[in-house]
């Protein structure tokens, strides 16, 4: 199946969970203008619900594409150990070695 079938599939899927929604909010409304107690959503509100999140979940995975391994272990077996504790951000350039050193040129002269 083609890509834009599957992006079709989430949107109407997603539009019809937000008209789920705005079904449910009016049955409760209606409930409210009834001065009945809150009782179960209808069935066929129920059943639109679980059918439209279906549709949108089977779209959204079919339209991301390629996953990942969630192992970490994964990504890490093609690099060497050197590349692992290469971390730049914990580089720091300035501290008291300077002032030790005698070949620094603003450290302790001769």
């Amino acid at each position: 199946m083609s890509r834009n079938l599957y992006r079709n599939l989430t949107i109407l899927g997603l539009l019809s969970l937000f008209h789920t929604a705005y079904s449910a909010a009016k049955h409760r409304s209606y409930l409210r203008l009834k001065e009945q107690e809150n009782g179960t959503l209808p069935l066929d509100i129920i059943l639109q619900a679980v059918i439209s999140l279906i549709i949108a979940m089977i779209g959204i995975v079919n339209t991301s594409g390629e996953f990942k391994e969630i192992s970490a272990t994964k990504n890490l077996e093609r690099k060497s150990w050197e590349t692992l504790r290469n971390v730049p951000s914990f580089y720091v350039f300035n501290h008291r070695g300077k002032a030790l050193s005698p070949f620094y040129e603003g450290g302790i002269s001769n």
